[in-house]
Formats: C-alpha cells, structure tokens, sequence
C-alpha cells in the first residue's frame, strides 16, 4: 500500500533552502518515491489560507517512506531544512487499491 510525506514548510532562508532542495530528488528516488506536488501554487477553497509551500511524496509502501527517512543522507538533509525553515511533515499511509 501507498504511503505519502505530506510538508507544509514556511521557508525563512530560500538560499540555504535550495541546498536541501538540490539534495532531495536523487534520496527520494533511490527509495523508489516520487513528487506528486513541489511547491506549485495554491488555492485555499476553504478554512484560513495556507501561504507556505506544500510538498507530496508517494512512496510504494511505509516501508518505503520510513527507509528514505532514516537513511543517514537524508538526516543530514534535514538538518539543513531545519535551519532554513519552519513547518510540519507527515507520514500519511494511502488507501488499499
């Protein structure tokens, strides 16, 4: 079953942010996950408007998700968002098809 990262990230630093920008498509892929949204632009229909920027990874399985998350590179990853950025990232598992 699918399971998707879901970031809601207000960026404070953009140039420090493209460091981890650059970092992770090639960590993603080698999880066998993909960008379903990047950062594209956003329409509030409804509730209190979101202004940051949104990111939407599915990945093949939680296994998946969770081996691309602890993998040693992408925690150094983090780190440089931690430090250019503010927000919330989520572990979503996906629907049975």
């Amino acid at each position: 079953m699918s399971a998707y990262i879901v970031g809601m990230v207000a960026i404070n630093d953009p140039e420090k942010y493209k460091q981890y920008t650059a970092k992770t498509p090639a960590l993603i892929a080698k999880h066998g996950g993909k960008f379903l949204v990047r950062g594209g632009a956003i329409q509030t229909l409804e509730g209190e408007a979101f202004n940051d920027r949104m990111v939407i990874i599915e990945f093949p399985s939680q296994e998946a998700l969770q081996g691309w998350y602890n993998d040693p590179d992408y925690q150094d990853a983090i780190l440089i968002r931690q430090s250019a950025s503010e927000g919330r990232v989520l572990a979503v598992e996906g629907v049975p098809t």
